[in-house]
């Protein structure tokens, strides 16, 4: 076992230790709720890959390609789109599992978190493109992965200027971002004759969803730092 894992006696950290972990890193935002199912979720996952000793870094990057994986079934259409959905689960899983066998390890680092955010932003680009591909309006496609990347990027300049904390949980967090994307691919893979709309339908899910969490981020973001 790694030397550096943070249990007692070498021991793999339990659960409610590694949610506690999480929480302190993110400036003690809260595990509940969806977060804190898919943080659960990922941490049952991590473990096995802590025991194979798997590098963070390589599962950020893994993430990242599964990710833009996706466009070729979107691109095929059809009932291709179904294999969509088990690529957009996969890299949405593979995003948590990263930060978690760091955790797990002892091994966060500030390259893995640059490496990490970049990674996310081109997934949340991929998901947006491969609803393009199954007939969204490009413009809405635009909004919702503009609207993603604009969400974390003002909780990271916030960061500087000194917020100490993530600010709050939005409903615009990539758990939701992932978990729309694979509806709405889902819907259209069941249902190729009514593709469009659903790739349109999803689109559109993003570009609201990443509108009111932007609204709440920069309110707390604004009463942060008067």
């Amino acid at each position: 076992m790694d030397p550096r894992l943070t249990g007692p006696d070498g021991a793999i950290p339990s659960r409610e230790s590694y949610l506690a972990q999480w929480s302190q890193l993110h400036g003690g935002a809260a595990a509940t709720g969806l977060v804190g199912w898919w943080l659960r979720l990922s941490y049952t996952v991590a473990v096995p890959l802590v025991r194979l000793r798997a590098s963070p870094d390589a599962v950020t990057v893994a993430g990242l390609l599964v990710a833009l994986a996706v466009l070729a079934p979107a691109r095929a259409g059809g009932r291709w789109a179904l294999a969509g959905v088990v690529l957009v689960a996969a890299s949405g899983l593979l995003d948590n599992l990263d930060g978690a066998v760091a955790v797990l390890t002892g091994r966060t680092t500030r390259w893995g978190f640059v490496l990490d955010s970049a990674c996310d932003r081109l997934a949340d680009a991929a998901y947006a493109a491969s609803l393009w591909l199954l007939g969204a309006p490009a413009g809405l496609c635009v909004a919702g992965a503009g609207l993603a990347w604009l969400h974390e990027y003002v909780r990271a300049r916030a960061a500087v200027a000194g917020m100490p904390e993530i600010g709050v949980v939005t409903v615009s967090e990539r758990p939701t971002r992932v978990i729309i994307t694979a509806a709405f691919l889902l819907g259209a893979g069941l249902y190729p004759a009514a593709a469009t709309g659903w790739a349109g339908g999803g689109a559109m899910a993003l570009a609201v969803v990443g509108l009111v969490g932007l609204v709440q981020l920069v309110r707390v973001v604004r009463t942060r730092l008067r």
